[in-house]
C-alpha cells in the first residue's frame, strides 16, 4: 500500500501538469489561505532530491503563482477599500486603517516580505495594502521579491529532506509534509498573538481620551 502510494505520487511529480498545479495553488493560496500552498511546495521539493521534477521549475512555478495569488489580493482589497473606509466609523476600526496606512509608508516593503512566510497573515498583508491604497508601483517590486524567497525557501526545505532520506522516500516525504505542518502552526501562533495585541472596541484608542481617576 505505502509503496503504491508512493509510486503513485512519484508519477504524479514527474508529470509536467505538476507545475501547473504548483502554479494554481501557490497563487490561489495568496488570496485563500486555506489552500496548502507551502505543503505542495514542500513535497515537490522533496520529491525534487530525486530529479523529477526539476528544482528550478519548482521555484519557478511556485514563484509566479504566489506573485500572480498577492496580486489578486490586493486588487480585491484596492476595490473594497474605498467603500470599508465609507462604512468605518471614528473608533477602533476606522483608527486600524490609519494605524495600516501608516506603518506600510514607513516598513511596507519590509512587512510585504515577511508576511508572505505566514500563511494567513500574508493575505491579510495583501489584503490591507489595496484596501488603504499603497501604491501598486512600490507593491509590485516586494510582491516579487517576497514570492521569489518564499518558492526558493518552501522548495529547498523539501529538498534538503529529500536528500537526507535519499533511499527512503516516505521518511523525506514526511519530514516536508510535518515542516509546512509546523510552520503553518507557527504561523496561527503570530496571528493569535497579534490578535490579543489589538484594542477591542471598548478600549479608547487616544491616550488624551483615557479617563483619569479622580485623587
Amino acid at each position: 500500500m505505502t509503496d503504491a502510494l508512493l509510486t503513485w505520487v512519484h508519477d504524479l511529480m514527474a508529470s509536467p501538469w505538476v507545475l501547473v498545479a504548483l502554479f494554481t495553488l501557490a497563487a490561489v493560496d495568496g488570496f485563500f489561505p486555506v489552500v496548502p500552498g507551502e505543503s505542495v511546495v514542500i513535497t515537490a521539493g522533496v520529491f525534487a532530491a530525486t530529479g523529477q521534477p526539476d528544482l528550478p521549475w519548482v521555484i519557478a512555478a511556485a514563484a509566479l503563482g504566489a506573485f500572480a495569488g498577492d496580486h489578486v489580493s490586493y486588487l480585491l482589497g484596492h476595490t473594497a477599500g474605498p467603500r470599508l473606509r465609507s462604512r468605518a466609523r471614528p473608533g477602533s476600526r476606522r483608527a486600524a486603517l490609519d494605524r495600516a496606512d501608516r506603518l506600510l509608508a514607513r516598513r511596507g516593503g519590509v512587512l510585504l516580505v515577511t508576511a508572505r512566510y505566514v500563511p494567513g497573515l500574508r493575505t491579510a498583508v495583501t489584503l490591507t495594502a489595496g484596501a488603504v491604497g499603497w501604491p501598486l508601483r512600490r507593491f509590485t517590486p516586494f510582491a516579487a521579491l517576497a514570492a521569489a524567497t518564499w518558492a526558493g525557501w518552501s522548495a529547498g526545505i523539501g529538498y534538503v529532506g529529500g536528500l537526507a532520506f535519499e533511499r527512503d522516500p516516505l521518511r523525506g516525504l514526511l519530514l516536508g509534509l510535518g515542516l509546512a505542518l509546523g510552520l503553518a502552526a507557527l504561523g496561527e501562533l503570530v496571528r493569535f498573538l497579534l490578535h490579543l495585541r489589538r484594542p477591542r472596541d471598548d478600549e479608547p484608542t487616544d491616550p488624551a481620551r483615557v479617563p483619569v481617576p479622580a485623587g
